[in-house]
């Protein structure tokens, strides 16, 4: 709509003579699920039941339509899980110490309300500790090989001797 609603006339007249116009100039036609129903609505779906639909056909996780702060804390909870995997104690501090940069540097923006969510840091050394607690016991080292004597040479059988 580029017109604003002349005085006089009414939204029911001025509206229909948009839908005209547009018809007129051939907005509608070709339109996607042009002829095919609506699809039904349940009167149970919940706005926040909708979202979470339309972000999951449009490929987007769900967590990733969070507010910030509640982003940085979900990840906190999610950080026992990320460094499970790491192969040693440096990188476990190396990712703890990332996520606790990235929240000082959320806390020194301002925020858009009083009520935002505000995340807190991780605690470097309960997650070390977390790790080492859980990683399995490295493997026993392998037993010295025993000492075999020096075998005298086989004969081949299909040496002759001469």
């Amino acid at each position: 709509m580029t017109d604003r609603k002349p005085p006089g006339v009414s939204f029911e007249t001025w509206v229909e003579r948009q839908i005209g116009q547009a018809q007129e100039r051939g907005d509608f036609t070709g339109l996607r699920g042009a002829g095919r129903p609506l699809p039904a609505w349940d009167p149970d779906e919940t706005a926040y039941d909708w979202a979470i639909a339309k972000a999951r056909r449009e490929g987007i996780r769900p967590a990733e339509m969070l507010p910030p702060g509640l982003a940085l804390r979900r990840e906190r909870d999610e950080l026992p899980e990320r460094v499970a995997a790491l192969p040693s104690e440096g990188a476990v501090r190396a990712v703890a110490e990332d996520y606790n940069a990235r929240v000082e540097a959320f806390w020194r923006q301002p925020q858009p309300s009083r009520w935002s969510p505000v995340p807190g840091l991780a605690d470097v050394e309960a997650l070390v500790e977390g790790w080492r607690r859980d990683r399995p016991p490295p493997p026993p080292p392998p037993p010295p090989a025993a000492e075999v004597p020096d075998a005298p040479p086989r004969r081949r059988w299909w040496r002759r001797r001469g």
